[in-house]
């Protein structure tokens, strides 16, 4: 399934949702109408039971420069606050989707951009992208989460130097400070990017959700042994389900039938 609306397509193959984001005239900006899309799509994905991994990237020389300044400026006090409600909406959608999702960034990613990224799963970056929070330089600060999701992936030194500098830092500075997961070459990257994706696809689906929602459970304050506790939980419910019956049957089948040779 396809599905094409004013500033974003959605593409499905191999059971992997791609969301493109198509003002590539504006460094794929987001203006209103474009979250709204944005959000429509999120939805749609997480909805969609066949989708076991979901990718966002964008179209031409960004993946986004942030907010569409022109309207960003321009907003009523009422009509700041609804943007930055939908903003939240946006971000937690990802983090909150049972599936992993993937930013593949293939360019700038600026403010809202970055914040986007910092909200998946796991960030793959071309060696030709440029990351950053340049909203000092508008005597701003990230509203989107920035300043918090940042500290989740790397130290509080860093983070400070980021947000007050407000610079672009390059793919491979990203990936020394952990926060990008993978560098890889511009040439190919679309194609390392969905062989990535196809990797993760083949991985059982309810473990997946499983190990997003404890893994993200870790940044809580929920104290550690309830966390250790539900952990426990979670790994008896699996090993007592089918799938995982079946799966440890057939990896002993397999290494008797080695064993055998």
């Amino acid at each position: 399934m396809d599905k094409i609306v004013e500033n974003v397509f959605i593409g499905i193959e191999d059971r992997i949702a791609t969301l493109v984001f198509n003002r590539p005239d504006q460094l794929n900006a987001m203006n209103r109408q474009m979250m709204d899309e944005i959000i429509d799509a999120i939805k749609t994905i997480n909805a969609n039971e066949e989708v076991k991994v979901a990718m966002i990237r964008g179209e031409g020389r960004a993946f986004m420069a942030g907010a569409d300044i022109k309207e960003y400026g321009s907003q009523t006090s009422e009509e700041f606050v609804a943007f930055q409600e939908k903003g939240k909406l946006l971000y937690e959608s990802i983090e909150n989707s049972s599936k992993p999702w993937i930013a593949a960034v293939n360019g700038f990613a600026l403010g809202g951009g970055f914040e986007i990224a910092l909200s998946c799963d796991m960030i793959l970056a071309s060696d030709q992208a440029r990351m950053g929070l340049p909203e000092v330089f508008l005597s701003l600060i990230p509203g989107g989460g920035g300043t918090q999701r940042l500290i989740q992936k790397v130290g509080i030194n860093r983070v400070k130097e980021m947000l007050f500098l407000g610079g672009q830092f390059d793919a491979k500075q990203l990936y020394d400070w952990g926060i990008v997961n993978r560098v890889l070459e511009d040439a190919d990257f679309k194609l390392q990017v969905m062989d990535f994706a196809k990797k993760l696809s083949r991985r059982p689906s309810n473990s997946i959700a499983q190990l997003k929602r404890l893994a993200n459970l870790s940044l809580t304050e929920m104290p550690f042994d309830q966390r250790i506790e539900d952990e426990a939980l979670t790994v008896r419910e699996l090993f007592l389900g089918e799938e995982a019956r079946e799966a440890i049957q057939n990896f002993i089948k397999k290494n008797n039938q080695e064993d055998g040779k």
